[in-house]
């Protein structure tokens, strides 16, 4: 991604405009989620890309189906790496 720097203000209240080439660059629109970071004196904002339980998840339900697993055997499965470890 080509750089791009903006310069932003502080309102009274402690808010940032992010400058509007960046906004649309970032697709960061209204609701979007941000994670600040802050080390020493360098602040870094990362736009947070929501995923739901289903996407997250989707490859470990992919991998259990080509194994052959089905959810009766969870339980089992569990007791027995539990059972391992002890």
């Amino acid at each position: 991604m080509e750089e791009l720097i903006e310069i932003g203000k502080i309102s009274s209240r402690g808010q940032v405009s992010i400058p509007s080439d960046i906004r649309n660059r970032m697709g960061l629109a209204e609701g979007t989620k941000v994670l600040f970071l802050l080390e020493d004196d360098t602040l870094l904002i990362k736009r947070i890309h929501q995923r739901s339980f289903a996407e997250i998840t989707k490859p470990l339900r992919e991998a259990a189906k080509k194994a052959g697993m089905k959810e009766e055997d969870v339980p089992e499965l569990i007791h027995r790496i539990r059972a391992s470890k002890k």
